[in-house]
């Protein structure tokens, strides 16, 4: 993870609060790397492959629009392809939250679906509105500049968001990743 120096920046003695940790794959890096991570999964299964993965993080199974089981606030948050299941309203609460868990000058990481990405759903299924499709019976947002752009509109320092690609599943996919600093 090439953000590691800047995450130990912030971090600052505070758990990394990390939405959507999947099987584990950030959460083993950033224990490695000597934080403590506290992470969200709505998979029982991925929830349990992640505590089998690494087991000294804290892995908790719930919906990451439940309150977070951190206490506030937090230096790091990092939410990789976590941020997309939702309508434009759910979405922009939800940045919102992680706002207010962030302390100010804390770092928002994460990785949002490109609307590039036409391996992954953004193209060819059914539309919901505008950019959010139901990929196999599952809703799925994709982001454009614009809209990555307005979901931080407000109260949020870009230190860096680039559209890239990633070899993580079965096809190249195509994802924004973008850098926040809180600012007030």
């Amino acid at each position: 993870m090439r953000w590691l120096p800047l995450i130990a920046q912030k971090v600052r003695g505070r758990p990394v609060l990390e939405l959507g940790c999947g099987g584990g794959r950030d959460t083993a890096t950033l224990i490695e790397a000597g934080h403590h991570v506290i992470g969200v999964e709505l998979s029982r299964e991925a929830a349990d492959r992640a505590r089998g993965r690494v087991p000294s993080a804290d892995i908790h199974c719930q919906d990451i629009r439940d309150p977070f089981p951190v206490v506030s606030p937090v230096g790091v948050v990092v939410a990789s392809l976590s941020l997309h299941y939702f309508d434009w309203s759910e979405t922009r609460a939800l940045a919102d939250r992680v706002h207010t868990a962030l302390r100010p000058d804390g770092l928002l990481l994460c990785r949002l679906n490109s609307t590039n990405d036409h391996h992954f759903g953004a193209s060819g299924h059914p539309q919901i509105e505008k950019d959010f499709y139901l990929v196999d019976g599952a809703p799925k947002r994709f982001f454009d500049q614009e809209a990555v752009d307005r979901l931080f509109a407000h109260g949020w320092r870009v230190l860096a968001i680039e559209e890239k690609v990633i070899d993580r599943y079965d096809h190249p996919k195509t994802v924004w990743e973008v850098v926040l600093e809180r600012t007030d």
